[in-house]
């Protein structure tokens, strides 16, 4: 009786474990390990590759010394191709839409407009980035950043 009874209890654990291993029973925990390696892997490609969409509009900048400035959170990016064409971040804008387009954005949180980064192909007519400018200043966007490549020789 003993030994039949001791048989019964280990034939009764080999069968828990055939239902554990056999798939009978849901499995209980996720293993979420992989997931989050995944995710982390594509929030560093997101934070590396985001900067570099900002200047989605193929512009030959000028050169020049100055020193980079910081770049704000809140901003909007003005772009004037070689042929005049006005972009409104990456969207190219009719002619006399960039003044509609000014008003309806918004202030910021400060009461003041977001800060311009204004971006012209250097074989702009000038008097084009400053009719630009005058729409600008007119919209009340008081704050204009203007764009520059990097110099890499000393001037002469």
């Amino acid at each position: 009786m003993g030994m039949g009874g001791s048989g019964g209890v280990s034939g009764g654990g080999r069968r828990g474990g055939r239902r554990s291993g056999g798939g009978r029973t849901p499995m209980a925990e996720i293993n979420v390990t992989p997931l989050v390696d995944v995710m982390l892997v594509l929030l560093i490609i997101f934070m590396v590759t985001a900067p570099l969409l900002k200047a989605a509009v193929p512009i030959e900048l000028p050169d020049s010394r100055a020193k980079a400035m910081s770049e704000e959170q809140d901003q909007i990016t003005i772009s004037i191709q070689r042929d005049g064409t006005v972009y409104y971040e990456t969207e190219a804008l009719a002619p006399g839409e960039l003044t509609e387009r000014l008003a309806s954005v918004p202030d910021g949180a400060d009461g003041r407009k977001p800060q311009v980064t204004l971006r012209a192909d250097k074989a702009l007519d000038y008097g084009r980035v400053v009719d630009v400018m005058g729409e600008l200043n007119h919209a009340g966007f008081t704050s204009i950043s203007l764009v520059t490549g990097v110099s890499s020789g000393s001037g002469g």
